[in-house]
């Protein structure tokens, strides 16, 4: 039996796996014992966005939403940046 999948059924596959690993990334950031562990949730979080924001922008056909993953990718870069520059200041 073969199963007749739309892209459509595709994307909420590919939308529900992300809200799951969001979900499982938000509870490493609540428990994350050092800061270290909570700065790599956070940043796993905030890929996972851009992720949901570029399959929504597909499932919507919103271009717009495309640029604004763009702008969290580079604010999250530079705040990862900045994290790790006062973890290594700091101890």
């Amino acid at each position: 039996m073969i199963l007749a999948l739309t892209s459509q059924d595709i994307l909420v596959v590919l939308v529900g796996t992300q809200a799951l690993a969001l979900v499982i990334s938000m509870v490493r950031l609540v428990r994350g014992p050092t800061l270290a562990d909570r700065v790599v949730a956070y940043d796993l979080m905030a890929t996972i966005t851009v992720g949901l924001l570029a399959l929504v922008s597909m499932a919507f056909d919103a271009r717009v939403l495309l640029d604004v993953a763009g702008v969290l990718a580079l604010v999250m870069f530079i705040s990862t940046i900045a994290f790790a520059r006062y973890i290594e200041k700091r101890s």
